[in-house]
């Protein structure tokens, strides 16, 4: 469905000093099952672990709203809980604490957690298995996604990247749920990353709630679970790596210095296909001490701190994830009016 070719992992990170040349490539391609309508990378021989992010104000917010929508619910009952973590950090145990919960690391709890966790997971049965297990007969599993239909909706082909190895829409992951023994009882709709889904499911058969029921259509009709809508995200690649080398070719015609903002596994396979270097961008900074010092993966570009992205004064900053806008522009004043977005 969706082919980018060979591309440095996403997940690893190299020394600043070492050569891009020796950066290994990687097949990065996604494919959709025909009979449950799980799109998946179709194969990943990469084995490194992505450098652990800081997480962002946007997501401390949406986790926080998350949090209050489902106690509304009546969805916070019992005791326990469980949390499935992400490399992308971040973690909501602390909003549930203030409800009561207490960590339950052996057997099942009544709360069960995760947020962006399952799709990095290999085996997808193995990992909704698991989380069917590690919640309690009547208890509730949280599982939050960046929806496929966002996705192919928006054209964010690079969302596909080693390591996340499923994309679900709701119609998708209903059918594993079921194949778990479980159902969903409510589904929550939130703007991050463009459109992402929190679905509550519980042990048993359930009817459909409303709203799911609403997702569900809206994923047939914008072919979400059809393998010919693909081929428009296929389109989209070489759309976006010719906008974006545009923009820092004129850039660099007119004498401007350019730096990004986010070092995020997901722009790695648009700085390589783009044939990026420190000759379009300078440097990318990240406020995760554990990717600075380092570079972007098949490239040789450094990532910096924020502190040196300041202190440089570039002359336009490039956002590399969206969500950000709102936060960078209060941390650093001194950059208003230097953003790009929508490139990445």
């Amino acid at each position: 469905m969706l082919d980018l070719g060979a591309v440095p992992a996403a997940d690893h990170f190299p020394a600043a000093s070492s050569a891009p040349a020796a950066d290994a490539l990687h097949p990065l391609a996604m494919v959709l099952c025909t009979d449950c309508a799980l799109a998946q990378l179709d194969v990943d021989d990469t084995d490194t672990e992505e450098p652990r992010a800081v997480e962002p104000q946007a997501l401390r917010d949406q986790a926080a709203d998350a949090v209050a929508r489902v106690d509304a619910a009546g969805l916070l009952s019992g005791r326990t809980v469980y949390e499935f973590t992400s490399p992308h950090g971040g973690s909501w145990l602390d909003l549930v604490f203030s409800k009561g919960f207490e960590v339950r690391s052996e057997e099942p709890a009544d709360l069960v957690l995760d947020s962006f966790g399952m799709m990095h997971d290999s085996d997808q049965a193995a990992a909704i298995d698991m989380r069917a297990r590690r919640t309690g007969p009547e208890g509730v599993l949280l599982l939050q996604f960046h929806s496929i239909a966002t996705i192919l909706e928006l054209g964010q082909w690079n969302s596909l990247r080693h390591g996340h190895f499923a994309y679900y829409s709701l119609t998708a992951l209903r059918r594993m749920l079921a194949d778990a023994g479980m159902s969903v009882v409510a589904v929550w709709e939130f703007d991050l990353y463009g459109g992402t889904l929190l679905v509550a499911a519980r042990h048993g058969e359930h009817p459909l709630p409303p709203a799911a029921e609403q997702i569900v259509a809206r994923e047939k009709a914008s072919g979400a679970v059809d393998p010919h809508r693909f081929v428009e995200l296929q389109h989209e690649v070489d759309q976006q790596v010719r906008r974006l080398t545009q923009w820092l070719d004129e850039r660099r015609a007119s004498g401007e210095r350019v730096y990004a903002y986010g070092a995020p596994s997901r722009a790695v396979a648009l700085f390589h296909r783009a044939g990026l270097t420190t000759e379009s961008v300078m440097a990318v900074a990240d406020a995760s001490p554990a990717k600075q010092g380092r570079r972007m993966p098949g490239t040789d570009i450094p990532i910096v701190s924020p502190a040196d992205l300041v202190l440089a004064d570039p002359d336009r900053v490039l956002l590399t994830l969206p969500d950000l806008y709102t936060e960078v522009r209060l941390r650093f004043p001194e950059l208003d009016g230097r953003w790009m977005t929508g490139l990445c």
